[in-house]
């Protein structure tokens, strides 16, 4: 029978991220790590290079099995010398002696950590770029689509869905530059021993950091402790919880624009057989927005122990050992989830643009009192009193249950300001949408690559 526990097992997450966190994936990350200790001592003339060969040869999961290394975890209580001491037993000749040579745990640990961030972020940058792209391909294809622009849930000025899509895909190419601006800050390791003065690796140790870390494709950490400074993990944490906030906006956004009141957007829906409510068949709910609305607010939760595990004892405790176990595999994998599932809503979304046009209808020309008192700027009345005479005008329609055009047309014959079809072209949201064209226009060119 299955005992999982974690949702990560059984219900989100993409195969390919949960692999990069699995047990065994880890363990790989580590060999590779010892191996290339081994390969830096052998070229600074440490060890033998034919021990270094020995070890690298057999630092695989194809050799070393979780298995055995947790039989050892078991008896020593310890992780990494667990790992060592599976890697040494099967090393042939003497090259066992030389594993883990002048390292303490965290120079391993928090090396293959990196690791584990380069390739993930890859994942999340990859889906990121193919969310921006849907969305630059819906800014494209409803440009022209006039639908009511909204604040504090109240109807305003016309925009276009357009120019929503293209503003949300600005915000995605914004979290692009943050995660790559990142990396160079995050993609570090560390050999310098139990509280950062490389004293067990004696007077090459800056030479044997250096060639380890080469050798794995990642940056130095200047100064540290036992461990890599947190405030790395600070950065990534706060860019994951920033990203997936934008996708719970997106999201809300879908879910606010569902509403049987307003109906302008809507999921996907397999009609043949998904099902909206176990009592109520009519339901058709937006029920991966909802997931990436609720999932979003777990990986903002991981900002707060992510910070409190930077507030070390001296050069380290093991406070932040335990809680890093779940901070990082769940933040990274929930947030490129996260995308994957955004990118899905909006890639199948169906768009009603009658709907739109009929929406802007229900407040009988109210969101075009801003317009017509531009025209009348225009036509040489002040803003003071333009913004004054809409202003009235726009409560007396509310309170005498008219449109806009009723009312003022009836003020009008007493100003006489605008002929009548000037009144049209001001009531006209097609006629009201300013730059939005050219906004837009510029966000493809800049993004559609």
């Amino acid at each position: 029978m299955d005992s999982s526990t974690c949702p990560l097992d059984y219900r989100y997450g993409r195969k390919e991220l949960k692999d990069i966190f699995s047990e065994n994936k880890k363990l790989q990350y580590l060999l590779d790590v010892e191996s290339a200790l081994a390969r830096a001592h052998a070229k600074l003339g440490n060890i033998p290079q034919k021990a270094a060969d020995e070890i690298t040869k057999k630092a695989t999961t194809k050799f070393v099995k979780i298995k055995r290394v947790n039989e050892i975890e078991t008896e020593t209580k310890h992780d990494i010398m667990a790992v060592t001491k599976a890697l040494s037993e099967l090393c042939d000749g003497d090259a066992g002696k030389y594993i883990h040579l002048g390292a303490t745990s965290y120079d391993i640990v928090d090396t293959a950590n990196a690791l584990q961030f380069a390739e993930s972020t890859t994942f999340i940058q990859k889906g990121l770029k193919e969310l921006r792209s849907t969305l630059v391909n819906l800014s494209k294809k409803h440009k022209k689509t006039v639908m009511l622009g909204r604040t504090h849930g109240q109807h305003t000025i016309p925009i276009t869905f357009g120019l929503k899509m293209a503003g949300f895909a600005m915000e995605i190419e914004r979290h692009l530059e943050r995660l790559f601006e990142c990396k160079s800050r995050l993609l570090i390791g560390k050999l310098s021993g139990a509280v950062g003065t490389g004293a067990a690796l004696g007077d090459k140790a800056l030479k044997i950091q250096e060639e380890m870390l080469i050798n794995l494709r990642l940056g130095v950490e200047d100064v540290s402790t036992q461990i890599v400074c947190r405030d790395r993990y600070n950065e990534l944490l706060c860019i994951l919880a920033n990203i997936s906030t934008s996708m719970e906006k997106f999201a809300t956004e879908i879910r606010n624009l569902q509403r049987d009141e307003i109906s302008e957007v809507a999921e996907a829906f397999e009609e043949k057989k998904q099902v909206g409510s176990s009592t109520m068949p009519h339901k058709r709910n937006p029920i991966t927005s909802e997931q990436i609305c609720g999932l979003s607010r777990i990986v903002r939760s991981f900002i707060i122990p992510a910070f409190e595990n930077s507030i070390q004892w001296h050069e380290r405790d093991l406070c932040n050992s335990s809680s890093e176990r779940f901070i990082i595999p769940h933040s990274i994998i929930l947030t490129d989830w996260i995308i994957y599932q955004t990118n899905s809503v909006f890639k199948n979304l169906k768009i009603f643009p009658d709907r739109m046009r009929k929406n802007m209808e229900i407040s009988k020309g109210l969101p075009m009192a801003e317009s017509m008192m531009t025209t009348l700027i225009k036509k040489g009345m002040g803003r003071g009193d333009a913004h004054e005479l809409m202003r009235k005008t726009s409560l007396k329609a509310v309170r005498l249950n008219k449109s806009l055009k009723e009312v003022f047309t009836e003020e009008n014959n007493k100003l006489k300001i605008l002929n009548n079809n000037e009144i049209d072209n001001a009531l006209n949201p097609d006629n009201y949408l300013g730059v939005t064209e050219k906004i837009i226009d510029r966000v493809i060119k800049k993004l559609d690559r």
